[in-house]
């Protein structure tokens, strides 16, 4: 797998700028560019990315989106004075003309296909490009909205025709609606668009119909064009959360897209004067980490809106952090979508059931209308510097730590994993005599407890961020637990996978267990190319989790374990948002393959594949609907409908 972050920059690109007053436009300044960059050297996140240059996009290029005679137009305003620039800029919906603007505009196309380059190439695993003018709103034979040429529809086609890719998912979490991206791939299946965007029942710019959730795509594209219109203002982390557990999340993973391309506006985070909305600059690093664990981690963002420099900014350093492989910091705010994003979303979900197949057996209807009763949702007009917690972007990097015999490591287990040196029987016996001589009475189950402690310690202190110990889980699990509370973590989640022959006490509601088994009264998981892996791990799973909001999270994997090791894998990389990336993984067998595959994915050097998806039985769905309507109350991730 590749390696590397590329960020793509030109400061040409601030030379766009609007020459007259315009209420409208006037939100859209050169410093948008400016500001983001010098944050990122201010938090020392630019000297850790690779470097590459931008180049204009050539003629042809562009032409695989636009007209020529669009392009024609574009090209003639580079010799206009003031006057007929801005009689030009009137022929269109929301856009300012400057002479440089063409030139800013195709290095904007040429710096979006470099990142696709880079990627696609294996130069580096993903990157930004942090370009103006944004492209979302752009068709084919018009300027709108702030955009000239489509950026991300033009780096679709081009990666379709230079590297053959034949699904290509683009994630739009502007809060405007890309209609011009939309236009340009409504009948296109190779294309799977999803936008979600302020829409206030068509009361919002662009203010269109086929904004809405039931404009699904025309022809053989219908079921790949996604709309989760959010009517009303003040949508945060919790909202946006819910929309990617219970709509974008499972469509990707069954899409199963080769790059993932996203319209990355950040006017959808908190203070921006356009979207109004609450989502803090910490939610688009775990929307961003989840997005890279789809096809093989190549992720290219580009840069759309946003127009509050330091929400903006901080936003965009919280993504570009996490695809440099950082920590994820702990969301803030109450872990419960509101009323009228949860109707959004079963809207969304039961106008796109006919078209795929995680849907099939789904009992949801769509609703009329949206009304919200949280009392918050509301626009915080001023950021509080006590949300924007920039403490969270100087997280130590990820290390990974193990004390797995020296040898054994060095020839199977990735580079970067830390070792440690285990604890010896009297050490242990120490530690654990005031909190665990109930369940640690033989000394050959202190013998075996020396990895884990050793390990578990790294992380409580910090010193690692996660660490992966191979160790007779029963007894190890119950001890890593009480070890964990006993140092001062308040809630700690653990997810066990197999047979669980010790209950550790979760009584005083500083642990959360969830089992994963084939007992009956168990949530149960199959490995069988994704049979109902995914309804239960989005559907259930991760929703608790982040409603939970765990100072760690420990994974247990058991004996007669009912799901294998891309499973494994895979859950172990979604939930590394969680806790700021604090796992401990405790496996019980030896098995090289599965120690190896979860040790990659915690030290961030593989993104684990799960095969053909195949849907759930309709028996499955039913029974991970009853869970989430039994923990809805307790749980408010867990409301989709």
């Amino acid at each position: 797998m590749a390696s590397g972050t590329a960020l793509i920059y030109d400061e040409e690109m601030t030379t766009h700028r609007l020459l007259w007053s315009d209420p409208v436009c006037d939100i859209e300044v050169p410093e948008r560019l400016s500001f983001s960059y010098e944050q990122l050297k201010c938090y020392h996140l630019l000297e850790r990315c690779v470097h590459v240059p931008a180049r204009e996009g050539s003629e042809e290029e562009i032409l695989l989106v636009h007209s020529s005679e669009y392009l024609e137009v574009a090209k003639s305003t580079q010799t206009m004075n003031e006057e007929e620039l801005k009689k030009v800029s009137g022929n269109y919906d929301a856009f300012f003309f400057h002479p440089n603007t063409y030139r800013c505009a195709r290095l904007a196309v040429g710096a979006t296909l470099q990142l696709v380059d880079a990627v696609m190439s294996g130069k580096v695993c993903n990157g930004m490009a942090l370009v103006r003018p944004p492209g979302h709103h752009s068709q084919r034979n018009a300027a709108n909205g702030f955009c000239l040429f489509n950026n991300v529809a033009i780096a679709a086609e081009y990666a379709k025709l230079k590297y053959g890719l034949q699904r290509i998912l683009i994630v739009d979490w502007d809060v405007h609606h890309g209609q011009g991206t939309q236009y340009i791939f409504e009948e296109d299946p190779s294309v799977l668009y999803f936008s979600w965007h302020r829409y206030e029942h068509q009361e919002f710019w662009p203010s269109l119909r086929e904004s809405d959730y039931d404009a699904v795509g025309l022809g053989k594209g219908k079921g790949f064009n996604i709309n989760l219109p959010w009517n009303k203002v003040g949508m945060g982390n919790s909202d946006y959360l819910a929309a990617f557990f219970h709509v974008l999340l499972p469509v990707a993973f069954e899409f199963d897209p080769e790059l993932v391309i996203v319209s990355s506006g950040y006017d959808s985070g908190i203070g921006d004067p356009e979207g109004q909305m609450n989502a803090t600059p910490e939610v688009f690093a775990h929307l961003t980490r989840f997005l890279m664990q789809l096809a093989n981690g190549k992720l290219c963002i580009i840069l759309e809106g946003g127009y509050h420099l330091k929400s903006l900014s901080e936003s965009i350093c919280m993504t570009v952090k996490t695809l440099l492989g950082d920590p994820v910091p702990q969301i803030t705010g109450e872990m419960a979508p509101c009323l009228s994003a949860v109707e959004s979303i079963q809207n969304v979900r039961a106008a796109h059931k006919p078209y795929w197949k995680w849907l099939t057996y789904e009992d949801i209807a769509a609703l009329k209308s949206n009304i919200c009763g949280r009392k918050h949702c509301s626009w915080c007009i001023e950021i509080k510097m006590h949300i924007m917690n920039t403490d969270v972007l100087f997280l130590p990097p990820i290390k990974t730590a193990t004390t797995i015999d020296f040898k054994w490591s060095a020839h199977f287990l990735p580079g970067p994993v830390h070792l440690v040196k285990e604890m010896d029987k009297s050490e242990i016996k120490a530690l654990v005599s005031s909190f665990c001589t109930d369940i640690v009475k033989e000394d050959k189950t202190l013998f075996s407890l020396g990895s884990v402690v050793a390990v578990l310690d790294k992380i409580l202190k910090k010193e690692v961020c996660n660490g992966i110990a191979v160790s007779p889980t029963a007894v190890s699990v119950a001890v890593a637990l009480r070890h964990s509370v006993q140092f001062g973590f308040q809630r700690v989640l653990c997810i066990f996978v197999g047979d669980m022959q010790i209950i550790p006490n979760t009584e005083d509601g500083k642990i959360l267990m969830i089992h994963i088994c084939e007992k009956e009264h168990f949530l149960l998981l199959k490995d069988a190319k994704g049979n109902d892996f995914f309804s239960a791990v989005l559907g259930v799973i991760l929703p608790v989790a982040y409603s939970y909001q765990p100072n760690l999270t420990v994974i247990a994997v058991g004996p007669n374990r009912s799901l294998g090791i891309s499973g494994i894998s895979l859950l172990c990389a979604l939930l590394q948002g969680l806790a700021e990336s604090r796992i401990f993984a405790v496996i019980e067998d030896t098995e090289i393959n599965l120690v190896q595959s979860v040790a990659k994915v915690l030290v961030g050097t593989c993104t684990p594949h799960f095969g053909v998806f195949v849907p759930p039985t309709q028996e499955k769905v039913n029974k991970i609907k009853i869970l989430r309507d039994q923990f809805q109350q307790e749980w408010k991730m867990l409301q989709c409908s």
